[in-house]
């Protein structure tokens, strides 16, 4: 015979165990019983707006990056030679200039799917908060909530275009990535390009519009200093040689015209939707894996960025408490999402209904990156990673059932 408080707490956990499993079962399930909407509860979120006080999430814990620079600081008073390895010496990793080049080529691919598809699929924008909707009939959903927007936070639709999809993100481009930083007095003299294009550049793309240095012999680190023992100018490089003489104040059409250099075969939309859609997949891939090996560097309160090994020192940051930093920017790792930013749109399941989404429904909706909302509408098959943020499990309710709602 077992104690008698023994016998009641073995008691007490056999009934937890059998009432955690009957709510488990009952609580998994989509019923419609006498008009009551149960609603099976998913795990996932959508990505939170940071506030303007916020600063992005750190990619290496800071604890993890105080231990580093303790080692780099107690490395830096040994003075002995270190050797460096590809691309910190200033050479190419070989093995990524055709992960390089294949992203060049998916860029400019995704671009002219996204401006064919953009031609019969209607893309618009908030004129206040810059919001985007794919889809003909914009959507009710009250979310201005921006200095200048009504009272009422409707948005104030107008027609968008590609660049509403595609956000640009530009970045210094720096002839050699083991140089100095661009200064402030130095920004407007130095062209600016897209992220994703100085990231190919430095890893093995040659254009002869954007020249960038590439060394034979590979540079060394000397007490944390690193010392070059190539020459500066060597004869091959020319001064003035392939460089186009103009400011980046002047609008350049190069790569413009190198997007619409691909010469696609006429196909119908859904076609060119599906290719879009494998352009963006292997785009976002092969820049990630291009980021593991070659730093890129972004502001912690803004949208700066800058491909590198550090960041640049102009003082243009205007984000929160940048008087303490003097206008310089908050520099840290970088993610594939500041590169590449997607824009998240409400998804809109039945894209042939004329009744747009409302704002008492907008828990039951699901959100998805504007690219790849734009190629689903056009007949495009979502990735298996964006397919739990559309909530396709989820009832939507009617307007006149949503009180009935458990």
């Amino acid at each position: 015979m077992l104690p008698r408080q023994t016998r009641t707490m073995t008691m007490l956990r056999e009934l937890a165990l059998r009432n955690s499993s009957t709510n488990s079962i009952v609580g998994n399930q989509l019923k419609h019983r006498h008009g009551f909407h149960i609603i099976r509860q998913t795990c996932t979120e959508f990505p939170r707006k940071l506030k303007k006080t916020e600063r992005k999430p750190w990619v290496t814990n800071i604890n993890e990056l105080k231990r580093i620079g303790r080692a780099e600081r107690k490395e830096r008073q040994i003075v002995r030679e270190r050797i460096l390895q590809p691309p910190q010496n200033g050479l190419l990793v070989k093995e990524l200039i055709p992960v390089a080049h294949q992203v060049n080529a998916d860029r400019i691919q995704l671009f002219t799917c996204v401006s064919k598809v953009a031609q019969s699929i209607a893309i618009y924008s908030c004129s206040v908060c810059g919001e985007v909707h794919i889809g003909h009939r914009p959507h009710k959903i009250r979310t201005c909530n921006v200095m200048g927007s009504a009272a009422s936070k409707e948005h104030c639709w107008r027609r968008g275009a590609v660049e509403h999809v595609l956000p640009l993100v530009e970045s210094f481009h720096l002839y050699d990535r083991l140089g100095r930083a661009v200064s402030h007095n130095e920004r407007l003299q130095v062209d600016r390009i897209p992220a994703i294009l100085e990231l190919c550049v430095q890893a093995g793309i040659d254009l002869p519009e954007y020249p960038t240095r590439r060394r034979v012999f590979p540079a060394y680190s000397i007490s944390g200093r690193v010392i070059d023992f190539e020459k500066r100018f060597p004869k091959e490089d020319a001064p003035g040689k392939d460089i186009y003489a103009c400011g980046f104040w002047q609008k350049r059409n190069n790569i413009s015209e190198d997007n619409k250099s691909v010469d696609m075969q006429p196909c119908d939309l859904q076609g060119t939707a599906v290719r879009g859609m494998e352009a963006w997949e292997r785009m976002r891939s092969g820049a990630s894996r291009l980021m593991e090996t070659y730093a890129v560097q972004t502001c912690g309160y803004c949208s700066e960025l800058q491909v590198g090994p550090k960041g640049h020192r102009v003082r243009n940051c205007q984000a929160y408490k940048h008087q303490m930093r003097d206008g310089q920017h908050a520099w840290q790792e970088a993610t594939i999402d500041d590169v590449v930013p997607p824009v998240y749109v409400w998804h809109v399941r039945d894209t042939q209904s004329e009744k747009p989404l409302v704002n008492g429904l907008k828990k039951y909706y699901g959100m998805l990156p504007a690219v790849v909302e734009l190629f689903a509408q056009a007949g495009a098959s979502v990735p298996n990673d964006y397919v739990v943020m559309m909530r396709e499990d989820v009832a939507v309710p009617e307007w006149d059932e949503e009180k009935l709602v458990v």
